[in-house]
C-alpha cells in the first residue's frame, strides 16, 4: 500500500516520532569511521543527526514529499526515493539504521534480505518500530465502527506490521542475522494540539483507512472515535496514544541472496 505523508504536518504536529528516535541513534553509537545507511529516512533530521558522528550517511525513503524536504533540509548529505523491499546501493555498509518505518511494510522478508545484502560481515541492524498491539485502542475502535457501518477498508495484516519478538527475532536468524538486543515496550505518547492532538494523529498515520470512505462518513467515524476514546486514552488536556515499540540490534553473521531462498 502506497501511503501520502505530508512533511509539514508530520514534522509540526508528530515530531516526536524523530524525537524519540535519538533514542536509537544513541543505541547505533555511530562511529567516524563507518558507514550508514539510514532506511526510511522521512525529512532527514535523525540522518543528519547520524552524520555528525560517522564518516559517510545516506537516507532514503518511499516518500517523494519526505525526500524533497530532507534534500531541502540538508543539501549536503544524499538522500533517495527507494522502497525498502527492493533498493539497491553499489555499496556494503557498516550498519543500516531505521526509525519508526519497519511497521509500515507488511511483508518484513525482503526487507530484512536486502539490509543482509547491503552490510558487511560483521555490520550491525539497529531498529525501532510498532511492536505488537501498538495503537491498538485508536485502530480497533476505528475499524469496529467501519465494520458497524458495513464500510469497506484495507486488511490490517495486508496494510501494517506489528509483530512479537519473537517472529522478528526468528525471522531475523533465519536470514543470517544474531540478535544481540531485542525489547518490546510499551511507550504511552502525548499527543500534540490538545483536543485536536487525536483528528491530526488519524489524519496523519491511520487516513489508509478511509481510502473507501466519504468524506462525510470519514469526518462521522473520527468523531464517533474520539467520543469512544475519550475515556479511555485522554486526560482532559491531552490524548495519549497506547505505543509499543520494538527495538533491536542484529549483527550480519552470514550473506544471504534472494536467489537463495
Amino acid at each position: 500500500m502506497n501511503f501520502n505523508w505530508n512533511p509539514i504536518l508530520y514534522n509540526s504536529k508528530h515530531n516526536f516520532v524523530y524525537k524519540y528516535g535519538e533514542e536509537i541513534v544513541r543505541l547505533l553509537d555511530p562511529q567516524l569511521h563507518e558507514t550508514v545507511l539510514d532506511l526510511g529516512c522521512g525529512t532527514g533530521d535523525l540522518t543528519k543527526m547520524i552524520s555528525d558522528s560517522c564518516k559517510t550517511i545516506i537516507g532514503f525513503d518511499n516518500s517523494v514529499e519526505m525526500i524533497k524536504t530532507a534534500r531541502k533540509n540538508y543539501p549536503d548529505i544524499l538522500f533517495y526515493k527507494a522502497d525498502a523491499s527492493d533498493f539497491k546501493f553499489n555499496r556494503k555498509f557498516d550498519a543500516v539504521f531505521s526509525n519508526a518505518v519497519l511497521h509500515w511494510i507488511p511483508d518484513a522478508v525482503p526487507v530484512i534480505k536486502n539490509i543482509n545484502i547491503h552490510l558487511k560481515t560483521g555490520g550491525r541492524f539497529v531498529a525501532e518500530f510498532g511492536g505488537k498491539k501498538c495503537n491498538n485502542n485508536i485502530i480497533s475502535t476505528i475499524t469496529n465502527l467501519l465494520d458497524e457501518n458495513r464500510m469497506k477498508y484495507p486488511k490490517i495484516e495486508e496494510s501494517i506490521y506489528f509483530p512479537s519478538i519473537s517472529k522478528y527475532s526468528s525471522l531475523l536468524e533465519q536470514n543470517g542475522f544474531e540478535v544481540n538486543y531485542a525489547v518490546l515496550f510499551d511507550r504511552p505518547t502525548p499527543l500534540k494540539d490538545g483536543e485536536n492532538g487525536l483528528n491530526n494523529f488519524i489524519e496523519m498515520f491511520m487516513d489508509w483507512l478511509f481510502n473507501d470512505v466519504t468524506p462525510n462518513d470519514k469526518k462521522r467515524i473520527i468523531k464517533e472515535t474520539n467520543n469512544r476514546l475519550r475515556p479511555k486514552i485522554f486526560d482532559g488536556v491531552t490524548w495519549i496514544a497506547d505505543y509499543r515499540r520494538i527495538r533491536v540490534i542484529a549483527v550480519k553473521k552470514e550473506d544471504i541472496f534472494f536467489a537463495n531462498n
